[in-house]
């Protein structure tokens, strides 16, 4: 997709999703339920969607490749290895940031 607005109905009716490895587009992914491969840009300075996508997958929850490996990736892929991305959980956060600020 050039630009949309949101990938919410393409995401509901997918099977897998190949994505970069951006935060917003992995979560949306991964909190959809969706099993996901990341393609990392080796390109970026500092690469941080190679730390993202290498966390995501020792956390078990996405297979990552390059560009180059993406084939590769696809024949050999196991998708049933893949864990479940757990569900939200704003209220901890919220404890965890009156705590840190004193107001609990």
């Amino acid at each position: 997709f050039r630009f949309k607005d949101s990938l919410a109905e393409e995401l509901q009716r997918a099977d897998l999703v190949i994505s970069h490895a951006g935060a917003g587009s992995c979560l949306e992914t991964l909190e959809e339920g969706k099993p996901l491969i990341v393609v990392i840009n080796e390109k970026l300075m500092n690469n941080h969607q190679l730390e993202l996508a290498k966390q995501l997958h020792r956390d078990g929850h996405v297979l990552y490749c390059n560009c180059s490996t993406l084939v590769e990736t696809l024949q050999s892929m196991d998708l049933s290895t893949l864990k479940p991305f757990p569900p939200r959980q704003p209220e901890k956060f919220a404890l965890f940031l009156d705590k840190a600020v004193g107001l609990k």
